[in-house]
């Protein structure tokens, strides 16, 4: 016999991956309760699914959790085409591009005018700096050419789940996190002109589901080419962050890559002076990229209408090399040091830049 409270106690666990309630996916089939034996019937999206153990459990601790429930037994199927259809139009909604106008999530694009910079640092770091201020965060790697994020994360060899069209992310630190290089074998190249780059951009802002997120961070990749057109296309209401050096030489490159961005209707946040310094034990700083880019760049594009500042200077820093290497982002291993700060700060320039949207539903 169906049991009600049963129903809804197994229906409020959420799928981890495509972090709404069974109950709103419809894969709870049947609960019932007979002689103090639940019995819960589910219907997984695909055979193999990853997270099958995780959502098996969870079904069963809620259910121990029912007045009456002496034990549980969980018969786990796998959704029909049909079902999954729905579910992904369920998940999805009637838009495609979720995070282009007219969205509630934040979108950070951070960007450089060259390689080398340090960029994905930034964004990598800042996703996390965000996150620890209790923030949902996404990112998204579209430096197809160079992409890193996941090293970075810590996720190398990490695979997505798909569920037909519908693609979820892996999770790093609490930050589902999505990459071309998730998509490839070993040291594959990835060698595509613009219309591939343009398709795999779409993809990503469609097909992908990272749940509803207060921000999603966007690492370009450097310049001013195909990708960045695209996504600018795309996501005109993304909001730009410009990485660049302390070096004066420096400037004159990063400054293109912020009037491309301005020239898209993008919001330019301000700049980051990345590599701008090492720290001394005596307090003094060697400057050994030179000093002012930043402020050169910022100054280059600000005008009395829009003013551009340097919204941050991550200084030099071996414990930010060392966690780039394993991993593990330094706002998490070492929150005390220099460049741990740094990114902090920038996080927190980020915040105060936006309008706050405490209260209102995410689309």
């Amino acid at each position: 016999m169906a049991d009600a409270t049963l129903l809804e106690a197994v229906g409020a666990v959420v799928d981890p991956e495509l972090r709404r309630t069974l109950g709103e996916l419809g894969m709870v089939r049947a609960a019932s309760l007979v002689d103090g034996v639940a019995t819960v019937e589910l219907a997984l999206t695909i055979a193999g699914c990853p997270a099958a153990q995780r959502i098996e459990r969870d079904v069963r601790a809620a259910a121990e959790s029912v007045a009456g429930v002496e034990s549980v037994e969980v018969l786990v199927g796998t959704m029909s085409a049909e079902e999954r259809t729905a579910l992904i139009g369920r998940v999805r909604g009637a838009r495609t591009n979720r995070f282009g106008p007219g969205t509630l999530t934040r979108v950070i694009a951070v960007g450089s005018g060259k390689g080398g910079v340090g960029k994905s640092t930034v964004a990598a770091n800042l996703a996390v700096a965000l996150s620890r201020r209790g923030l949902k965060v996404g990112i998204m790697d579209l430096d197809v050419h160079g992409f890193s994020i996941p090293g970075l994360l810590g996720i190398a060899g990490a695979r997505p789940t798909r569920v037909d069209a519908l693609v979820m992310p892996p999770e790093a630190h609490g930050i589902p996190a999505i990459s071309i290089g998730m998509f490839l074998e070993g040291d594959e190249p990835v060698s595509w002109r613009g219309p591939m780059l343009h398709r795999t951009i779409e993809q990503f802002l469609s097909d992908v589901w990272f749940g509803d997120l207060d921000v999603l961070v966007v690492d370009l990749p450097p310049g001013t080419g195909d990708a960045a057109l695209s996504f600018g296309q795309l996501v005109p209401n993304a909001e730009f962050l410009l990485v660049t050096t302390p070096q004066p030489a420096a400037a004159e490159v990063a400054v293109r890559a912020g009037l491309l961005a301005r020239r898209l209707d993008q919001r330019l946040l301000g700049v980051v002076e990345n590599m701008s310094g090492l720290p001394q034990p005596d307090g003094s700083v060697v400057e050994l990229f030179g000093s002012g880019g930043g402020t050169a760049t910022a100054e280059r594009l600000s005008s009395p209408e829009e003013p551009v500042g340097v919204l941050a200077r991550i200084p030099l820093s071996i414990a930010l090399r060392a966690s780039g290497d394993a991993g593990a982002p330094i706002a998490l291993t070492e929150p005390r040091d220099v460049a741990a700060v740094a990114f902090q700060d920038l996080a927190d320039a980020v915040l105060a830049a936006g309008a706050s949207r405490a209260g209102r539903p995410l689309l």
